[in-house]
C-alpha cells in the first residue's frame, strides 16, 4: 500500500496523537514516543516539538522506515522529509487549527526548528 484509505485518513485526522516508533539501523523499532499528526490533502505529517536534536527524530531521519500506531491503526511507514516552503505554510495552517486548544504548544510546532523536522508519513 502507498497511499492512505480515506478511513486511515479520517481516523488518524481526528485523533490528537499518535505512536511513532522509527526503525533503528540494526532493524529494532523504537520504544514509541507519542507526537502530533496533521492531514494536508490526503498525506500526513509529523515534526518534532524538539527540533532536529529530538531522539526519535534522529533515528527517523536516518532510517527513512518506521512504525505509527493511532486510532486502531498500526502501519508501517515511510518517513520522507518535507522542504517545501508553501507545503510547510500548509501544515503550519493544519497544526495551527488542529491544536488550537493546546495554543502554548503550537508556536514552537510551527517555527522554524520544528519546521526543519516534517515528515511525511507514506504507509509502505
Amino acid at each position: 500500500m502507498t497511499h492512505w484509505t480515506s478511513d486511515q485518513l479520517n481516523t488518524i485526522e481526528q485523533t490528537g496523537e499518535l505512536h511513532i516508533q522509527p526503525q533503528r539501523a540494526d532493524g529494532r523499532l523504537r520504544t514509541p514516543t507519542t507526537i502530533w499528526v496533521v492531514r494536508e490533502g490526503d498525506d500526513l505529517y509529523v515534526r518534532s516539538y524538539n527540533g532536529p536534536d529530538g531522539a526519535w527524530f534522529r533515528t527517523a531521519k536516518a532510517s527513512g522506515t518506521g512504525h505509527i500506531r493511532c486510532g486502531g491503526i498500526d502501519q508501517d511507514v515511510t518517513l520522507t522529509p518535507i522542504h517545501d516552503g508553501a507545503l510547510n505554510d500548509r501544515i503550519d495552517g493544519a497544526y495551527r487549527t488542529k491544536y488550537a486548544a493546546a495554543s502554548a504548544y503550537v508556536p514552537p510546532m510551527v517555527a522554524d526548528r520544528a519546521r526543519a523536522t516534517t515528515l511525511k508519513l507514506t504507509p509502505r
